[in-house]
């Protein structure tokens, strides 16, 4: 099992600190460092600066969005990074969802999996440099009637094939992504649920293309923090998941809240729901049980946080994306390098 980082958002508080924190992942040969975006800082902007200060690791959107961008942009800028990086981008793709995607791009959030369908296989033409033209329920190139026609991207990849994954939580996008990416971005993993919230539908899809798990990239995205104290650790990230299980997305429509359901706490995800959509975030930090928190990230001693590893690894996860937790740059780099320690210990590396 691999290592990577999440440098997150750009603009959260910690800016100064994320390049600090790239390059001693780099040095510690992590295997990829992914940056996000939502409506603040864009993606590429940040890991073509991280590509730039780094040698050797990995630099990958986790997202680009899909409401952001046409589809022959994004192979551009994916071609371009890839060539500027040495060969070292990755591309990460996700619908967002239905605020983001209809009160900041305009785009309306509607038939998310076709759409996603059909970016993908115009994104993976244009990147081959093959004349594009398509036809699809969602774009046709070149647009009919008019003075377009077929072109090719000009910027040569460094490599022929540059990995793409794409965020999925429910089943049917899983399943998708298991069809046609290279791997899978998830969010909020347990490894005791992992089987029966994310990889059998991953599973199917690879079956449904005639393929196996083999080569396909499982990477989920969790918390570190190290320490003795495991219930004091756990109540920092209270805020962090009130906002996903009660903040993300609305009432009827959010993905984060339908997984904990999907992992057995139905009861939680409502009251956490009701009380952070009333204004009460505090309150809804206090509803998040321990057990929640504590299986969906990595907290406790270098032993306790190997022994985790372990139980990702034999539920299915190929590299997993570490987010450590801190308040000063010190905290944060030493969190990186237990996490590079735990794997060792876990006889995973």
């Amino acid at each position: 099992m691999r290592l990577g980082i999440n440098l997150g958002y750009w603009g959260a508080g910690m800016d100064g600190d994320n390049l600090a924190v790239a390059q001693e992942a780099d040095r510690l040969g992590y295997d990829v460092c992914w940056a996000a975006e939502a409506y603040g800082s864009d993606a590429p902007t940040v890991l073509s600066w991280v590509a730039a200060r780094t040698e050797s690791i990995d630099v990958g959107s986790a997202i680009m969005q899909i409401p952001a961008r046409q589809p022959a942009m994004t192979a551009m800028t994916a071609a371009t990074l890839d060539s500027l990086s040495g060969g070292r981008f990755r591309l990460g793709l996700g619908v967002s969802g239905p605020q983001v995607s209809e009160g900041w791009y305009g785009v309306k959030f509607d038939k998310p999996l076709a759409r996603t369908r059909e970016y993908v296989e115009i994104v993976r033409r244009a990147m081959s440099r093959e004349r594009l033209s398509y036809e699809g329920e969602h774009w046709t190139l070149p647009l009919p009637d008019g003075p377009g026609k077929p072109i090719k991207l000009t910027v040569h990849p460094q490599r022929e094939h540059i990995p793409l994954y794409i965020a999925a939580i429910g089943p049917k996008n899983l399943e998708q992504t298991g069809e046609i990416a290279d791997g899978a971005l998830l969010i909020f993993p347990s490894a005791e649920h992992l089987e029966d919230t994310a990889v059998k539908y991953l599973r199917a899809g690879r079956e449904k293309a005639g393929l196996t798990m083999e080569g396909f990239d499982v990477c989920p995205t969790l918390p570190l923090a190290v320490g003795d104290d495991v219930n004091g650790l756990a109540d920092v990230f209270r805020p962090y998941t009130a906002l996903y299980v009660g903040g993300m997305g609305s009432r009827k429509q959010n993905f984060y809240n339908q997984l904990a359901q999907r992992m057995g706490y139905e009861k939680e995800a409502a009251e956490i729901q009701d009380k952070y959509l009333s204004g009460d975030k505090s309150g809804a930090a206090a509803a998040v049980p321990h057990q929640l928190i504590d299986q969906t990230t990595l907290l406790g001693p270098v032993e306790r946080i190997a022994e985790r590893m372990q139980a990702y690894a034999a539920a299915g996860v190929t590299t997993l994306t570490l987010a450590p937790a801190g308040f000063t740059l010190e905290e944060r780099l030493t969190a990186l390098r237990a996490g590079t320690d735990a794997l060792e210990r876990s006889g995973l590396a």
